[in-house]
């Protein structure tokens, strides 16, 4: 006589991990899993990020590669060329072209997480993270977005706004994330008018993330400012005035890759080798 031992397929069914009810959902964590578009990640690692089984994440994989949402290379997984463009369109290549290098020489020097950020609507949304082991702890990723307001890059960016349109952004009442998170458009306002007197430097003290603090300068373009590039620490050790100056530096060093002619560039690189200097002491 045959003896099914009932109870050992539900003893192994209890040991996997449940699954989403929907594979939008997986396939989101999936993604997820990418902080940055610079992330590289083997199957295990997305696999263990998302919470999902090995079988169903290599399955999904193999579906996203196919249709360009993630790049599979000998290097990893990757988010693709479709994932990035969700990022935004409208120039946004353009100036994460131009960024890029710029990052990665920013936080060579400083060891800090570098953001590119844009306005979207009232959010800033992420369009580039370079970082180390501390970017880890920070939930920014690429594509994704936090409330202008509670970002350096973001405040930067509302700064070089008129009034009339910030308070348009912002309507309806601000959202905290934190405890130190500006709530009332009347203190906004007078923030971006210190970041104004400090030629458009913003910094975050916890605003956005616990623990967490920023500094940011905008991008800016013949109209006004169209990106930000911003420095994040842990609040207790970062030293952000030493590298405010390095900020600053590499946004006028976007801001001119993308709309500066030579002229423009030669008048500017006194005034660029000084902030180098000061950031460097």
């Amino acid at each position: 006589m045959t003896i099914i031992d009932s109870g050992s397929g539900t003893a192994e069914q209890d040991r996997r991990p449940e699954l989403p009810p929907s594979m939008v959902e997986r396939m989101t964590r999936i993604l997820d899993a990418f902080d940055s578009r610079a992330t590289r990640l083997s199957l295990e690692e997305v696999a263990r990020r998302a919470q999902l089984p090995r079988s169903t994440v290599y399955r999904i994989l193999h579906q996203l590669t196919e249709s360009s949402w993630i790049e599979h290379t000998s290097f990893g997984y990757a988010l693709g060329r479709r994932a990035l463009g969700l990022g935004g369109g409208d120039g946004h290549d353009r100036i994460r072209a131009a960024a890029a290098p710029l990052l990665h020489e920013l936080h060579l020097r400083t060891g800090m997480v570098v953001h590119l950020t844009v306005l979207d609507g009232g959010d800033s949304r992420y369009l580039d993270k370079v970082g180390g082991r501390f970017a880890a702890q920070l939930p920014s990723r690429v594509g994704g977005c936090a409330p202008a307001y509670s970002t350096a890059g973001g405040k930067s960016i509302l700064a070089g706004l008129e009034p009339e349109a910030v308070d348009r952004l912002y309507r309806p009442s601000l959202v905290r994330r934190t405890g130190n998170t500006i709530a009332e458009r009347t203190i906004l306002h007078h923030e971006l008018s210190r970041i104004r007197l400090r030629g458009g430097l913003a910094f975050d003290d916890s605003e956005s993330v616990p623990g967490v603090a920023c500094v940011g300068a905008a991008v800016r373009g013949h109209s006004g400012p169209v990106a930000a590039v911003s420095l994040c620490g842990d609040a207790k050790s970062a030293r952000l005035d030493r590298v405010a100056p390095l900020v600053v530096n590499t946004a006028r060093e976007v801001s001119r890759t993308l709309f500066a002619g030579p002229a423009d560039r030669s008048a500017d690189n006194a005034g660029a080798g000084r902030l180098q200097a000061l950031g460097t002491h």
